[in-house]
């Protein structure tokens, strides 16, 4: 019967045999039997989804009889039908061709996530007589479902957007059939007796050729008929005026929601071949420009040796300047400490000479002790625990001078180049320790770390940017308090240390804050305080690269440092905040470590 419609037929006796057939060719289209010898037809339907090659090839699945739980499991299996073998031969026809119409090379997308909501579209009859449609519709069950769930429901919660509206001319005229926003399935109610259903579906039929004309997918039309009518086989004139697909009236609106799953999912492929072909000609029409352009250079080739050899010259040029700022850093850092020599020198004397006086007293306590053995043991006792203490505090005073050290090795490290994960608490103790002798007694140190502990940065940023803010705030203090007449010794400023974790829409930004009550900069200086040799101290005291040498390790980083008046609550002076907001750096771990803060 086939043959004799056109087709071109071959024939396998199990769903085995069907897919060791496909090595030699893929068919069009395949129509199966579900009951089978091996493999049932849902199992091979399933096989057929599971290869990339062959999920796009339409299965209609045949039954002896259709059983809403059969064919449930055959739509869910992967079959894109689902029909009875006692129906009529032309039906069986006309349901093949819908089929082939819908296209057979379609790009399955619906597995890799890449599908939009789909747009159902519900039309109900319009009646006259409410009724005669009531007594007609008494005998079906699509429209709700046991538990009360309507089709439209049921669809909504497979993620579709659905839509109820009445079939009239004013949908057939509608331009929203059509068009990017138009739907992609209609679900005719065709039961009503006032409702030419062949007359309906062709001019539906007409519209959906304009949006094939206009390069769009057409939508999907499934058609519900009386039961009684279904299975008589009198509908053959509806699949014959466009109708893809036909369901009875009696269908359950669970088994109903799936065949409208099969066909949206088709259309959805459609539709993502379509985008894929567009973005195809987007990309070729590309290609031809950037060949335009390739032959544009081309044709200038005279002038590419003469721009090769100005960008050597250029990356001679910068790598000479490069060179140049390495040296001006270095010799910043250098001069840095060369001034905090002096401080360190005090800060290690100080527990250095308690450490050999107490050392003196121990020796002296021990030489007693070897000289009289027949000291009562009272005295004994005390002498041992004068000599216990002493060297408590000789332990102390050399851990203060370990520190220092280890403070001043860290300070000198030699790759402060390169990104790395920096302890931010760390780094600030190493900073505050070798700026010790300048704070004092009269200075006091604040510091609000709100900002994750660790941070993926050069060194630098807190070895020498952050160090020498710190060290300009005590100046500008020292400096206010000697223009004051304030006495030494007594408190005379505050410096105060804070770090957020900033969540911007251009991404997270890492922001730290130094602020103190000094005398404050001036606004109209405060463009030039990051130009080379440019300096507010007396002469002598400062060389005036220490913020410029800030600002190029702040632009490595990418980051932005402003300053701003601080006036700290209950400071002395109007005080200067520089403010460094440093975009966080991603690592294979994530933008930073976090870790506890303090």
């Amino acid at each position: 019967m086939l043959g004799h419609n056109g087709f071109i037929v071959k024939r396998v006796s199990s769903g085995e045999a069907a897919l060791a057939s496909l090595d030699e060719s893929l068919p069009d289209l395949v129509v199966s039997d579900y009951h089978l010898p091996g493999m049932n037809g849902g199992q091979m339907a399933r096989q057929f989804r599971m290869n990339a090659h062959t999920r796009s090839i339409p299965v209609l699945m045949l039954t002896e009889d259709v059983a809403p739980g059969l064919e449930r499991e055959g739509l869910e299996s992967g079959a894109d039908a689902y029909i009875s073998k006692s129906a009529h031969p032309d039906l069986l026809v006309l349901r093949i061709r819908a089929l082939l119409r819908e296209g057979s090379d379609l790009i399955q997308a619906e597995e890799a996530g890449r599908f939009r909501r789909a747009r159902i579209v519900i039309v109900t009859s319009p009646t006259e007589n409410e009724d005669e449609d009531d007594e007609w519709r008494e005998n079906t069950g699509w429209e709700r479902d046991a538990q009360g769930a309507s089709l439209g429901e049921l669809l909504w919660r497979d993620g579709h957007t659905v839509t109820t509206v009445s079939g009239s001319g004013e949908l057939i005229q509608g331009g929203w059939l059509g068009g990017d926003e138009g739907p992609d399935c209609l679900v005719l109610d065709l039961t009503s007796r006032n409702t030419d259903g062949v007359d309906f579906c062709r001019r539906l039929d007409a519209r959906r050729q304009d949006v094939l004309e206009a390069g769009g997918v057409p939508f999907r039309i499934l058609g519900i008929i009386g039961a009684e009518r279904f299975r008589r086989h009198s509908a053959a004139d509806l699949f014959d005026a466009g109708l893809d697909d036909l369901v009875p009236g009696d269908i359950t609106p669970d088994v109903l929601a799936l065949r409208i799953r099969v066909m949206v999912r088709r259309k959805l492929a459609q539709d993502e071949m379509r985008q894929q072909e567009i973005k195809r000609q987007v990309r070729e029409v590309a290609l031809q420009t950037a060949q335009s352009e390739a032959r544009a250079i081309a044709a200038k080739a005279t002038m590419a040796e003469a721009l090769a050899q100005a960008n050597a010259e250029l990356a001679d040029a910068n790598a000479r300047l490069l060179e140049t700022q390495a040296k001006l850093v270095q010799t910043a850092k250098m001069a840095s400490l060369g001034e905090l020599v002096a401080g360190i020198a005090h800060e290690i004397n100080n527990p250095l000479a308690f450490t050999l006086a107490h050392e003196e007293t121990v020796a002296r306590t021990l030489h007693k002790l070897a000289e009289a053995p027949d000291l009562d043991a009272n005295r004994r006792s005390d002498l041992l625990s004068k000599c216990t203490t002493r060297i408590g505090s000789m332990r102390l005073g050399l851990q203060r001078i370990q520190n220092l050290v280890l403070s001043l090795r860290r300070f000198s490290r030699l790759d402060e180049s390169a990104f790395q994960d920096v302890d931010v608490v760390e780094a600030l103790d190493t900073a505050l320790a070798l700026l010790a002798h300048k704070f004092g007694r009269e200075i006091v140190v604040e510091r609000h770390l709100a900002a994750p502990r660790m941070f993926v940065c050069q060194p630098a940023l807190l070895h020498q940017v952050v160090m020498n803010i710190v060290s300009n705030a005590a100046d500008a203090i020292h400096e206010r308090a000697e223009k004051n007449g304030e006495e030494p010794g007594q408190l005379q400023g505050r410096i105060v240390i804070e770090t957020a974790l900033l969540q911007l829409e251009c991404g997270a930004r890492y922001v730290i804050s130094v602020a103190d009550d000094g005398p404050g900069i001036p606004a109209d200086i405060r463009a030039r305080v990051f130009e080379p040799f440019f300096t507010t101290k007396p002469v002598g005291m400062g060389t005036g690269l220490g913020l410029a040498i800030a600002y190029g390790i702040i632009e490595a980083h990418s980051g932005s440092i402003d300053i701003e008046d601080a006036n700290l609550k209950g400071g002395r002076g109007v005080g200067a905040r520089f403010i460094l907001s440093i975009p966080v750096r991603l690592t294979p771990t994530g933008p930073v470590t976090i870790g506890r803060t303090s």
